[in-house]
């Protein structure tokens, strides 16, 4: 008899492991793709199969975990809290596949999927993958430009780039360089314009402002008798691209206060003259991140440690260098 019962409870059991596993499988794959069709899609079986699947799933947990109508799928609140107990699981099975294939493969392989700001991963990443790739031929890179925080986990983004101060717990925020802050002008509109001297003589000047992708105008940071502040000047331009933004500066047409990683060559070539340094912000910082995980994948692992190396050789740093530019003294305003 007990010998039947012990039978009986393994295969139990190996019942309830073998539906709950092919409901998680099924439960994660709708929740990533947005509905039942997509998931059978990425699975490869039928749409029926995986919503008996879930339905299973469900009637184990004794919850709703999807809310289903003709047009959309969402997760309920109890969707939401076992998808987000699920991800590490699930990040931990990933990782220890993907471990165990580079160690069977040899050298860093796969696809990695890399975030950044417009601007600076214009002027700083895409220039460098080339050497990147020439090292590392068999990973294959992917460069999406966005202002917007990316999300980690449904953008399926391996590293991303950020500028400014982190906050954000979950990942891993590695500060490649400083992040100063330079308001500058072209020496046409230097010469006609005169520069601001202080911070309230803003307002007295041909302001280029930048909207940020929430919609905002970012504010103009300083620092001012040891006290940090933050300016929003009217605006002749407003741009929502900040590589516009330089243009127009270089164009003659406003001052900005740009990163500078962007302006540091022009301010170097003569191209942009400085102004309000004593008032530079502190520094945010550009930072590489990831996220949080004990053990990286070789491909990811590789990029960070060049991106840095290689990130970090390079000058972009304008208010500690000394400028060497006959002209520039005549570009100063006169009081």
């Amino acid at each position: 008899m007990p010998s039947d019962l012990a039978y009986h409870s393994d295969d139990s059991l190996a019942y309830s492991f073998a539906t709950s596993y092919a409901g998680v499988v099924s439960f994660l794959a709708v929740a990533n793709e947005g509905s039942f069709a997509k998931a059978s899609d990425r699975l490869g079986i039928g749409r029926s199969a995986v919503s008996r699947n879930v339905q299973k799933l469900e009637a184990q947990l004794d919850a709703r975990l999807f809310l289903r109508t003709t047009r959309s799928t969402s997760l309920t609140r109890e969707g939401e809290l076992f998808y987000k107990n699920c991800q590490p699981g699930v990040e931990r099975i990933v990782q220890a596949l993907e471990d165990m294939r580079e160690l069977r493969n040899g050298p860093p392989r796969g696809h990695l999927r890399i975030a950044s700001t417009p601007g600076f991963g214009r002027k700083v990443v895409a220039p460098l993958l080339a050497g990147f790739n020439a090292r590392y031929p068999d990973i294959a890179l992917e460069l999406l430009l966005n202002d917007r925080p990316c999300d980690f986990t449904a953008e399926r983004v391996d590293v991303a780039f950020r500028d400014g101060r982190m906050e954000d717990s979950e990942v891993v925020a590695k500060q490649l360089i400083p992040m100063q802050m330079i308001v500058c002008a072209s020496p046409h509109y230097a010469r006609e314009h005169g520069l601001p001297r202080r911070v309230d003589d803003l307002d007295q000047h041909r302001c280029i402002n930048l909207r940020t992708s929430s919609g905002r105008i970012a504010d103009w940071e300083f620092r001012v008798d040891g006290v940090a502040q933050k300016r929003s000047p009217a605006a002749r331009q407003t741009f929502n691209d900040i590589d516009l933004m330089l243009q127009a500066v270089l164009d003659g047409q406003g001052i900005a206060q740009l990163p500078a990683y962007l302006v540091c060559d022009a301010v170097k070539a003569g191209c942009l003259v400085m102004c309000l340094a004593q008032h530079a912000p502190d520094d945010g910082g550009h930072y590489l991140c990831y996220l949080s995980r004990k053990h990286l994948p070789a491909r990811v692992r590789v990029f960070v440690d060049y991106m840095t190396e290689h990130a970090r050789a390079l000058d972009m740093h304008c208010l500690n260098t000394t400028i060497t530019n006959k002209r520039a003294p005549a570009l100063m305003p006169v009081d």
